[in-house]
């Protein structure tokens, strides 16, 4: 479970994103990141169980940088009011499917997939929904994926062409998820349940729930 000073530290960074209260108050950062870095490690350890490419992974490979990437954003926020982990094989570079963790005061959630894959992942994921429609809907469709991703595949936001991609047919039966550019599954996660005992089991849970899909996905990838 995350320390409740963790979300502190969070909501505190929002209210004063600015590098002078960040350098006062560095070290509540410091204790706040070893806090998320522990609390990813022992759900890596626990779900390695499950997905064995994970068995050797340290959660410093997965965890991204608190500073924000200003040089194109009309936004000069210096840091990121989030904690977020990418897990996979590879850790936070790599461009495969995998598993992901934000945590944000009343914004945390848990979720994965492929999300703003390359053109030549993407062309191989669309193609293989396309050769296996079924068995990608038996995945999404399963009662242990439904009972965690409640609103299945996001469509939310701008993830999807308003034509379908060249090559497919505006009647092929997978036509709306070809047509997605981010193929990604969330849950929420309270504040309640970030801090709470069970914290890492429940992402766990999440994890187990999603990786038929990232399998699927992978092993897409490397055809």
């Amino acid at each position: 479970m995350l320390q409740t000073s963790t979300l502190q530290f969070l909501k505190q960074l929002a209210k004063n994103n600015n590098k002078e209260w960040f350098d006062a108050n560095r070290k509540k950062y410091d204790a706040a990141k070893a806090d998320h870095l522990q609390s990813v490690q022992k759900i890596i350890d626990e779900f390695s169980k499950t997905d064995t490419t994970l068995s050797s992974l340290a959660a410093k490979d997965c965890l991204f940088r608190i500073n924000r990437d200003i040089r194109f954003s009309k936004d000069k926020s210096p840091y990121k009011t989030n904690f977020g982990a990418y897990i996979n094989a590879n850790g936070k570079k790599s461009m495969n499917a995998g598993y992901y963790l934000h945590i944000q005061p009343d914004k945390s959630f848990v979720g994965g997939g492929m999300y703003q894959p390359d053109a030549d992942a993407l062309k191989k994921i669309r193609q293989e929904i396309d050769y296996n429609f079924d068995a990608f809907k038996n995945i999404i469709n399963s009662k242990k994926f439904k009972a965690v991703y409640t609103k299945g595949i996001s469509k939310d936001g701008d993830v999807s062409l308003s034509r379908p991609p060249k090559g497919y047919d505006e009647n092929n039966p997978a036509i709306e998820f070809i047509k997605l550019k981010s193929i990604i599954a969330m849950a929420p996660l309270t504040d309640a349940q970030t801090t709470d005992k069970k914290f890492a089991s429940s992402v766990v849970k999440a994890f187990e729930a999603l990786h038929p899909l990232i399998v699927f996905f992978n092993n897409a990838l490397e055809s």
